[in-house]
This record gives C-alpha cells, sequence and structure tokens, in this order.
C-alpha cells in the first residue's frame, strides 16, 4: 500500500515529511531514506524528517535521515516544515498561532506558527566550547574565534558554533566567488572536526544583513539552513561585525535571526511552503 508524505521546504530547503505517530522509531531505514531523497529516482529531499509521539511532556519527537543517510541532530527549516507538517495534521487552521514542544537529538525545540504563516523557532543557546562543538581547533575549554584553519592549500580564519550540530563559520568578501562544491567536502571532513561539520561562507553586507551560503554536513550544496543562519549570526556577533539582530539571506531567501540579550537564546523566523502529497 505505501507511506504517505508530504513534501515541504523552508526557503527552497526541501523534506519528506511522514506521519510517524504510530511508532516511536522511523518507518523507513536510512538506506531506504536515501533513495526516497534521490532526486532522479526517488521524490527527491534534502532529507526526510518522522513525525514521532513526544516523550518526556514533549508535544512531538523529531527524527531525520539526510540524503546520504546520516542522522542529524537538528535541522532549523526542517523543524519550521514539521511544525506546520503537525499543525495540518491536527487540522489547525491556517493564520492560527500554536506553539509546540519538539524533542530532538539536539534537545526540545519550541517551534511556533504566527498569524503571518511565518514560523518562529526558539533555538535554545549556542554552545561555544571547542569541546561542545566538537573541534580540536581550540582547547577543550575555550571558545574557536578568528582560528586558522588549512583548506583547500589556504588559510582560513574561521569561528565555531553549536546549535546541538557543529558550524563552521568563515567570513569573505564575496560569497557568490566561492567554489563551494569544491572545498565544501574538505571543510566538512576536515579532522579538526571528529563529528565533521557543516559550513557557512558569510558576506557581511551591514551590521543588520549578512549573506550566506552553505555547505551542510550530510546534505551538501542546500539554499537554506536555519541552524547554520543562527551560527553566522552567533559567529558575526562573537567577531565584532554584527548586530545581535539581522536578516541573514541564503541563496533561498531570507530568515530573521535574533540572538536574545536577556536570555542568550536564538530565535529564527521564516517561512514553510507546502509542496505536494503522494504516497511511495
Amino acid at each position: 500500500m505505501g507511506i504517505e508524505f508530504t513534501k515541504y521546504h523552508g526557503l527552497g530547503n526541501d523534506f519528506i515529511l511522514i506521519d510517524n505517530r504510530g511508532s516511536t522509531e522511523p518507518c523507513l531505514t536510512a538506506e531506504e531514506a536515501v533513495r526516497w531523497c534521490d532526486r532522479h529516482f526517488g521524490i527527491g529531499a534534502d532529507g526526510v524528517i518522522f513525525a514521532l509521539p513526544g516523550q518526556d511532556g514533549t508535544d512531538y519527537t523529531m527524527r531525520i535521515f539526510n540524503s546520504d543517510g546520516s542522522e542529524p541532530e537538528m535541522c532549523g527549516n526542517g523543524i519550521r516544515c514539521l511544525a506546520r507538517f503537525i499543525a495540518d495534521l491536527e487540522g489547525i487552521e491556517p493564520n492560527t498561532s500554536v506553539t509546540y514542544r519538539i524533542r530532538t537529538l539536539a534537545g526540545v525545540m519550541l517551534p511556533r506558527l504566527e498569524p503571518d504563516g511565518l514560523v518562529t523557532v526558539d533555538m535554545g543557546e549556542p554552545r561555544l566550547l571547542a569541546a561542545e562543538i566538537p573541534t580540536t581547533l581550540s582547547q577543550p575549554n575555550e571558545k574557536v574565534i578568528n582560528q586558522p584553519l588549512e583548506v583547500a592549500g589556504q588559510s582560513w580564519s574561521v569561528t565555531c558554533v553549536s546549535m546541538g550540530n557543529p558550524h563552521c563559520i568563515t567570513f569573505v568578501e564575496d560569497v557568490v566567488a566561492i567554489p563551494l562544491a569544491a572545498i565544501g567536502p574538505q571543510f566538512e571532513c576536515h579532522s579538526a572536526f571528529p563529528k565533521k561539520t557543516n559550513t557557512e561562507f558569510i558576506q557581511v553586507v551591514r551590521p543588520d544583513y549578512l549573506k550566506m551560503r552553505v555547505w551542510e554536513r550530510g546534505a551538501g550544496i542546500t539554499l537554506a539552513c536555519g541552524t547554520g543562519a543562527c551560527a553566522s549570526l552567533v559567529a558575526a556577533v562573537l567577531t565584532g561585525q554584527s548586530d545581535r539582530r539581522a536578516t541573514v539571506e541564503l541563496p533561498g531567501g531570507p530568515l530573521q535571526i535574533e540572538w536574545s540579550a536577556s536570555n542568550h537564546h536564538l530565535y529564527m523566523t521564516g517561512p514553510v511552503e507546502k509542496v505536494f502529497t503522494g504516497r511511495c
């Protein structure tokens, strides 16, 4: 009979969403998810997201397989898509404000559907110590800010942040000129990152406006990355280049990111669009 699915995207970062509320384990294996994500022989997506029953007082549990079959701790655009998917499953009317508590491998996240159709996610506090990211670029209990990293025969100045998943951020004069397909994998698999890393290349246009391109761990070049946008704002603030609230422009469109000075949480706001439903 097949498995029903719905495809959503957040700024072009696209996902296959599956109603998995009847089981605490994903109904697809990682290998099956890879086939579903194939853009030539499958449905096509950056990842498959499963809406599982909540645990430990949460409303739902999120699990995700990347297009290469790996399982990330969290996905910012993905959790916005999941919140909209859950609201659709529950029959919540559009333009209704509702907040969910969703358990992820990176902790509990709180996506809120806004009356204007956007979704805001309380992403929690960034983790800044080398051991938390993890990376060997500094001592375990030290931050990694403007540290040199040799990649592709060039020394890059990088700042590292964890949003529950690892990010390596470097600031460049022109993001368009970066040969992302060539150097992205070299950053991802660099020995300085024992769990690999997502990599963001950031052009600071103004203190309140950043342009970003991303190589995602396990998915490659994507049009948007929510955790990456949050990590990049943090890196820009730590290096004195950005306000605590800014627009982060990605190839798929803009996200509004705020790093609160009061509780140190990051808040990400952006759109979600339903693409189609089907059975596979």
